[in-house]
């Protein structure tokens, strides 16, 4: 079985629409998409883009998802910043209903047999959180209780939207970086599972795909296109930002 991860779409419908061409032609079996649908700028299309997919696809929650159906049952979202509470409290607003019903039922992680792999364990950020931040730089030693004990070959995440491939004590770790707002190159990235580990990235018309961002209601709409589409934040900025709120243990 040859399985596509996706992670980290962020309502990123054009970035969407280009992976799933890309994954019809390698003969993909399985669709994992690993969190974080949305928010993000076309939320109701992007989820109806997936849930309509003839292959087999099964969904895990990101902090995304949480942050919006605690929005929906009147928590308080107030640990988040107000630019991240603007879009948050927008996307409640769009979805549907049924939507709402389907979310809700999505684990925080997955197990699947994948053959050349074993069984591959899916989540978000971290096995035992949805919203921990590490990344190919965070010493080994921190990591270890995070992933010792799992008895799985293989981890997949996302989160942090930058791919990496590594070892964590016996444990192969694997990010799948972001098809929505990958850091780094332009374009959208994910994951090709069996019988090996294919970090893969997809291009897209990016400036149409700005434009049709940008016509959206999306309250940050044009920062979103240029930002994330057009030109997202490289790298190195990234790793130096996410290195002072990486987990300590």
């Amino acid at each position: 079985m040859r399985v596509a991860a996706i992670y980290d779409i962020h309502g990123n419908l054009p970035a969407l629409e280009a992976v799933i061409q890309d994954v019809r032609t390698c003969g993909v079996d399985h669709i994992v998409v690993g969190g974080d649908v949305l928010p993000g700028p076309m939320p109701v299309e992007t989820l109806a883009c997936l849930l309509e997919l003839k292959t087999p696809v099964q969904f895990i929650r990101g902090n995304g998802e949480a942050a919006v159906l605690a929005q929906l049952s009147g928590a308080e979202i107030s640990a988040l910043p107000e630019q991240a509470r603007e879009v948050v409290r927008w996307t409640a607003e769009q979805i549907h209903r049924e939507h709402v019903s389907v979310l809700a039922t999505w684990p925080r992680t997955l197990r699947v047999q994948i053959r050349g792999l074993g069984e591959v364990l899916f989540c978000h950020a971290t096995p035992r959180n949805d919203s921990e931040i590490f990344t190919r730089l965070t010493p080994e030693e921190r990591l270890l209780p995070v992933f010792g004990g799992l008895h799985v070959p293989v981890v997949v995440c996302g989160h942090t939207h930058m791919q990496f491939d590594r070892m964590v004590g016996k444990t192969r770790v694997v990010n799948a970086g972001s098809v929505g707002m990958p850091f780094g190159k332009s374009g959208a990235d994910w994951l090709l599972l069996g019988p090996e580990v294919e970090l893969r990235h997809t291009s897209y018309d990016l400036e149409r795909a700005a434009e049709r961002i940008r016509e959206t209601k999306y309250p940050q709409a044009g920062e979103f296109a240029t930002r994330h589409v057009l030109q997202p934040p490289s790298e190195e900025e990234m790793l130096k930002v996410f290195t002072r709120a990486e987990l300590k243990e």
